[in-house]
């Protein structure tokens, strides 16, 4: 299973989690997690892409690197709809809504409120250009009809200290990054991002509950075989994992990692759901003119 990320991310830990728990065992075969980082999570990608499609190889792929950088990287040659056939989605991170505790606000109506009163005053971080917090921020500005200064940095571990040392303002953060800090009353949580309130914080809204109803999902990660892999050898792993997921040990697992199970009712579900991400994602990148470098 080819990871493209750097060993110890959330996508590492929850991948290893379910190979580990289960899923060697349900398909009786030892499966090695091969980390490929680099790109933004291409290289990984375009590794597994080129694979021979027999099964032997498959992708833990994520909600940036299959729905989002097909739009960023316009010269690459990747098209995840394209290359890969989707499996099942395994996992989602929610987000939350932080911010600093010196912003005067204690809602999402507020921080809309301030963000209108003292235009250009905020400063928002993400982990960087093109990254899924940025664009989720972004949709989160439109949708409000306000504007922040966006201040990209080379991942969320340092776009976190920023916002800790009131160098930004507002962040768009995993629930697993921001946790202590809340907890701890470094930050202030105003909205968390998923479907249904997080029993970490049951009495944060999520941002379906306080006015943004599209925005459901966190960093949504799932399985993928390269374009050519026999559909009985799909559907086999479909059912090993799901079975995986169901396992009580997982669900806590995948939670201890700051996510939830999300197991798709079919391999052609979880494909349509990815098409609609990919088409979602691509409108906001053009909107906003993004391209990466």
């Amino acid at each position: 299973m080819i990871v493209p990320f750097s060993p110890g991310g959330a996508s590492d830990i929850i991948g290893r989690i379910i190979v580990l728990s289960g899923l060697n065992e349900e398909l009786g075969q030892q499966i090695v997690v091969d980390n490929r980082a680099g790109a933004n999570g291409n290289i990984g990608a375009q590794i597994a892409a080129s694979a021979d499609p027999d099964g032997y190889t498959f992708l833990f792929g994520s909600a940036g690197v299959m729905s989002i950088n097909p739009s960023l990287y316009v010269s690459s040659n990747l098209k995840p709809t394209r290359d890969f056939i989707a499996v099942t989605q395994v996992a989602d991170i929610p987000g939350t809504l932080v911010v600093h505790p010196s912003v005067p606000v204690t809602s999402v109506a507020q921080l809309i409120n301030y963000a209108k009163a003292h235009p250009g005053k905020l400063n928002f971080g993400s982990s960087g250009t093109g990254s899924l917090n940025q664009l989720q921020m972004e949709l989160f500005m439109r949708a409000a009809d306000i504007k922040m200064v966006h201040v990209p940095f080379k991942g969320g571990g340092p776009a976190a200290i920023a916002l800790l040392a009131n160098q930004v303002q507002v962040y768009l953060s995993t629930l697993s990054t921001s946790l202590p800090y809340v907890k701890g009353g470094r930050l202030r949580i105003l909205s968390v991002i998923a479907p249904q309130r997080r029993p970490e914080f049951p009495d944060v809204p999520t941002l379906a509950e306080s006015g943004f109803p599209s925005m459901t999902t966190g960093t949504w990660q799932g399985l993928f075989f390269p374009r050519g892999t026999p559909r009985t050898i799909v559907d086999r792993l479909y059912g090993a994992t799901v079975k995986v997921l169901e396992r009580a040990e997982v669900k806590r697992g995948v939670a201890s990692a700051g996510g939830e199970v999300v197991i798709s009712k079919s391999p052609e579900a979880f494909t349509a759901f990815v098409g609609s991400e990919t088409e979602r994602w691509a409108k906001l990148v053009k909107d906003v003119g993004l391209v990466a470098k």
